[in-house]
Parts: C-alpha cells; structure tokens; sequence
C-alpha cells in the first residue's frame, strides 16, 4: 500500500511540477475519510534549493530520506536536459526499484531516470519538446511521443506540466481505487481522467517548401487545395514527374507517403479550425476534406487520441461545443424558407 512518498528536488525545479505532487499526496484529507502520506520534499543536492521561480526551498531532508519511500518522485527542473545528476540521487532511484518502491517523473524529471537506466527497454515520455532528446541520449529506452503519462513496471513517466497530474491521480487510482483518486481530484478541480494524449498539444508545423522543387511546389498546392481528392498521379503530372519518381522523392523529403501526408495535414487543419472558427464538425470536415464528419472522427481520434467535439472543449471551452449543438438541432428543427415575389 502506498503509504511513504518523497519528492527528490533539485535546483532549478519548477514550481508548478513540484506542487503537484504536494498537492496530490502533501495534503491531509483526513478529515474526508481518504488517506494521508508520510510525505516529504527531499533536497537532492546541497540546499537550500534554488526553484526556476528565483525563491528557494528548505527541505529539511537529505537524499537518504529517499530510502524508505514507497514512492520518489522527481518533478521538472531547468536544463534538466544537459546538467548532471548527483550520483547519491540516481542511486537512490536505482535502490527504489530494487526493493519494489515507484519511481514516478513529471515532464522533463524524466532525464534523471534515464541518468540512472530506469528507462533502459522501458516504454516512457516526456515533454513533446523534449522527446526527441530524451531518445537521442538514451536511445535504449522506447519514447512515445503522444501520450499523457506511461507506466511501466515500477516506473512511471509524464508529459508536460499537468500531465503530472494525471500520472499522480493514475497511480492512486491503481494504489487506492477510483473512490479515493475521484474524490482528489474534485478537492483539486481537476478531472480524474483525461481524454487522448499529448498528440493535440503538440505543434505540426509545415515543413519548409522550396519552390523550386516539384515535391516542394506539391505541398504548397496540395495545402492549398486540402479539400480536393487528388491521387499521385495527377500530382506528379502537375509538376511534370513521373508518378514512381514523384512518389520516391515525396518520401524522402517528407519521410511520408502523400497520402498519410495529407492526411496528417487535414487532421492540423481541422485543428486550426476547431480552435479558431465556430464552424460546425460537419463544416469542418467539409472544409478540409473529409466525405463526412465520422471520417474527420475517424482520422482525428487515430493521430490525436481525443475526438473533435473533446479537442474544441479543451481548447475553446464547453461553450463552443454547446453552441455549435444549438447552432445544428436548430438547422433540423427551421422550417423551409419560402421567398415570396
């Protein structure tokens, strides 16, 4: 049973990726019937710690509170990605799993793991800025990219900022049940679980286009004309290449097929347009596309794991999505206009 829980700080950590540990397992809910922790804030290195915000902690422990904890956790810091990592903190995270405790990161808190081989053949995350770092330095451990939190064996990583939570409220959920990770998350006005992974947040800039080039004049016309069907062929005779050899050259400047890129550029359209537009799903679809909104479903819910209606509440709020339901039952419900003249 999770009983003990440490928080390993460093210099530089982020406060909002410490609170949310405290919050989740440094506040006594008691009183509600739910668990209360040991919890402690364990300075990893010499204190007091310096947080990124520019005040500094007192913690009060040392690393070799970290022995006896259920779970450690080491939340975010600046340059998490180049510094190096105190040998008695990465010790202490090696020890953790060797005697059965968790081990649990919080956005870029994921290097020290890796500093320490938690994630050697392990599948984990990070920030989506800091993916393809953390699989170029350790290229033993198996990044994804697109998902909120990972777990696996004792070991636990998360995404950017609120994903901690996510991952905290995960772990309770598995450690204690539903009852107490709900019951947490409504304390904290949060939701006890959320929809898709970091995929939507994560920006898909077009790749540079040279117009000098027939791929590169391709995907200008093609991000134009997203709502066209068009096939390889009549492509590769716009800029006047043969369809094997357009084709060959589309992958390797895209590293894509033109199919699976277009689609991935309709999906960021569709995107845009949630955010941005209080266009209709079904208008969207149209707009960049899609025969129908279910294909737009269809396609969005595969790249980005949530649907449309739940990527405009995340980004534009309930009343968007509310709106449009208004905007589309009176459309059913209007009587035929009839001009008269």
């Amino acid at each position: 049973m999770l009983k003990n829980v440490a928080v390993a700080l460093l210099h530089g950590v982020n406060p909002f990726e410490m609170g949310v540990p405290a919050e989740v397992f440094g506040v006594d809910r008691s009183e509600e019937g739910l668990p209360t922790y040991d919890f402690a804030m364990v300075g990893a290195e010499p204190g007091p710690i310096r947080a990124s915000a520019g005040f500094t902690i007192g913690t009060g422990h040392g690393p070799e509170r970290l022995a006896g904890a259920d779970l450690v956790i080491v939340p975010a810091q600046k340059e998490a990605v180049e510094r190096p990592y105190p040998p008695a903190l990465l010790d202490a995270l090696r020890d953790a799993v060797e005697r059965g405790a968790r081990v649990l990161s919080v956005c870029s808190g994921a290097f020290a793991l890796a500093a320490a081989g938690l994630l050697d053949g392990r599948r984990c995350t990070t920030h989506w800025r800091h993916t393809a770092e953390l699989g170029r330095r350790y290229p033993a451990a198996r990044v994804e990219r697109d998902v909120l939190y990972v777990e696996d064996g004792p070991v636990i990583t998360s995404a950017g900022t609120a994903a901690g939570i996510d991952a905290c409220l995960y772990l309770v959920r598995q450690e204690q049940g539903s009852r107490v990770a709900n019951a947490i998350a409504r304390r904290m006005v949060v939701p006890p679980h959320r929809d898709g992974g970091q995929a939507q947040y994560i920006e898909h800039p077009l790749p540079a286009q040279r117009e000098d080039d027939g791929v590169g004049r391709a995907l200008t016309w093609l991000e134009e004309h997203l709502d066209e069907d068009v096939t390889v062929e009549q492509l590769a005779a716009r800029v006047h290449l043969a369809p094997r050899t357009f084709a060959r050259r589309f992958q390797q400047e895209t590293g894509s097929t033109p199919y699976q890129w277009l689609l991935q550029q309709r999906v960021l359209r569709a995107q845009h347009l949630l955010e941005e537009t209080d266009l209709t799903i079904d208008a969207i679809a149209a707009r960049v596309g899609f025969s129908h909104s279910a294909a737009l479903r269809h396609h969005f819910v595969r790249r980005l794991g949530t649907t449309p209606h739940a990527y405009r509440r995340t980004f534009r709020g309930p009343e968007a999505v509310e709106r449009e339901a208004s905007e589309r039952a009176a459309a059913r419900t209007d009587p035929p206009r009839v001009q008269v003249g």
